[in-house]
C-alpha cells in the first residue's frame, strides 16, 4: 500500500479522494541509446545510481520499453542526446521530455575550438536544408521541455552551441555512494590511485608512463573495453615490467574496498584528454583525496582552486607534474564534499515536478 493510500485508514473516503487529487502522479521513464552490455562506463554508474535514489525517495522510476504499447509514464528521461522525432512523439503523447546530455567532448575543447564549432553550427543551421542539419538531433536541446547539465559549463556549452533555451536549463552534477561519503580518515600511503577505464581517452598508458619516470608510485584501477585491445596489451606489459612503480590489479567491485583505497591514497590522479563529471574523481573527493587532473575546462569549472591540473603533453611534461603533485599531496587542502545520490534525486524530483505542474 502506498503512503497517501494508508491514509483512507484515519480519513473518509472524500477527504481521502481530495488528498491523492492534489498529488501529482508522477512515473518517470529511463532512456539510453547504448546498451550496458555493449560497454561500461560512468554512465551505466549514473543511471543506476540516479534511479535507486529516485525509487528510494518514492519515484516511480520503469526503463523504457520500446515494445510496450502499453507503457505509461509522465516524465522521458533521455540519458544523451535523444532523436528530435522521439522527443516531439514524447510530447505529442503528453509526457515531457528531460535530455540529460554529457557533453565530454565539447566540454573538454579550448574556447578557441568551441568558437569555430559555434560558427559552423550556426551557418549549417542558417543554409543548409533540413533534411541535412537533421541527422545531427540539434533541436532536441531547444525542443525539449528541461535540459540537464552536470556542469554550469556543460549548462552553457548547451544554450550556446545548441540552442537550448536558458529557462530550461538545469544544473545538477553527478552524485556519490554513501560508502564513500561515510568513509572514515585513515593514514595515506605512497601510492597515488587512478580509477578509470583503461583507453586512449584516459590516457592511462601515458600516466603510467610518467609515473615510472617520475619515480612516483601508481595504482591503477580500472579494466579495458576489449581484452585483446592494443592500448591495454601496451599498459599491461609496461605494468607487468615496473611492478615497483605502476600496480594493476584490474577492476574492484568491493565499493567499500575502494572507499578505503581512496582513504589510503596519497593522491588520485586522471589525465584524460576529455571528460564530463568524473565520478571517480568525486568518489576521491568524497573520501578527502588530494586531486590532479589534466588542465580542461570541465575540471576548472568543477573544482577551481581545490585540485591541481597538467596540461596534455609528453612523457617528460607530465612526469614533472606528477612529481611535483606526489610532493606536495600530503599537504594539500581536501576538496569540498561532493552530493550525495540523494541530493541529485531531490534536485531532479523538483525538475519533474515543476514540469508536471506547468502546462506545455
Amino acid at each position: 500500500m502506498r503512503p497517501i493510500e494508508s491514509l483512507c485508514v484515519f480519513v473518509s473516503w472524500p477527504l481521502f479522494v481530495i488528498l491523492r487529487s492534489l498529488i501529482v502522479p508522477m512515473k518517470i521513464l529511463f532512456n539510453h541509446h547504448l546498451p550496458y552490455a555493449l560497454a561500461h562506463g560512468g554512465t551505466q554508474i549514473q543511471i543506476d545510481q540516479t534511479r535507486a535514489a529516485l525509487e528510494k525517495i518514492g519515484v516511480e522510476v520503469e526503463p523504457l520499453r520500446w515494445w510496450d504499447m502499453t507503457q505509461s509514464g509522465q516524465v522521458l528521461h533521455h540519458f544523451g542526446r535523444p532523436a528530435t522525432a522521439l522527443v516531439r512523439f514524447a510530447q505529442a503523447k503528453g509526457i515531457r521530455v528531460v535530455v540529460a546530455d554529457l557533453l565530454t567532448e565539447q566540454g573538454s575543447r579550448r574556447r578557441g575550438r568551441l568558437w569555430i564549432q559555434k560558427v559552423v553550427t550556426h551557418a549549417m543551421k542558417r543554409y543548409l536544408p533540413g533534411s541535412i542539419t537533421g541527422a545531427f538531433q540539434w533541436d532536441s536541446y531547444r525542443l525539449a521541455d528541461a535540459c540537464v547539465a552536470v556542469t554550469r559549463w556543460e549548462a552553457e556549452l548547451m544554450a550556446e552551441l545548441f540552442g537550448a533555451p536558458k529557462e530550461k536549463l538545469h544544473v545538477v552534477p553527478n552524485g556519490v555512494e554513501e560508502v564513500f561519503l561515510e568513509s572514515k580518515p585513515a593514514a595515506r600511503g605512497p601510492w597515488l590511485v587512478c580509477t578509470a577505464t583503461i583507453t586512449e581517452r584516459k590516457r592511462v598508458l601515458e600516466l603510467a608512463e610518467a609515473a615510472v619516470a617520475a619515480r612516483a608510485p601508481l595504482w591503477v584501477i580500472g579494466r579495458p573495453y576489449a581484452e585483446n585491445d592494443a592500448y591495454y596489451e601496451r599498459f599491461r606489459a609496461l605494468a607487468q615490467s615496473q611492478p615497483q612503480w605502476v600496480r594493476y590489479e584490474g577492476p574492484i567491485s568491493d565499493r567499500a574496498r575502494l572507499a578505503v583505497i581512496y582513504r589510503e591514497a596519497r593522491g588520485f590522479a586522471l589525465l584524460s584528454t576529455m571528460e564530463s563529471l568524473s565520478l571517480s574523481a568525486l568518489e576521491a573527493a568524497a573520501c578527502g583525496c588530494p586531486l590532479l587532473f589534466s588542465d580542461l575546462p570541465w575540471a576548472r569549472t568543477v573544482f577551481g582552486p581545490d585540485a591541481r591540473y597538467c596540461p596534455i603533453a609528453s612523457t617528460g611534461s607530465t612526469a614533472r607534474h606528477l612529481k611535483a603533485f606526489y610532493e606536495a599531496a600530503p599537504a594539500l587542502k581536501p576538496p569540498p564534499r561532493p552530493l550525495s545520490w540523494g541530493d541529485v534525486a531531490r534536485q531532479l524530483q523538483g525538475i519533474y515536478e515543476s514540469l508536471l505542474k506547468t502546462s506545455r
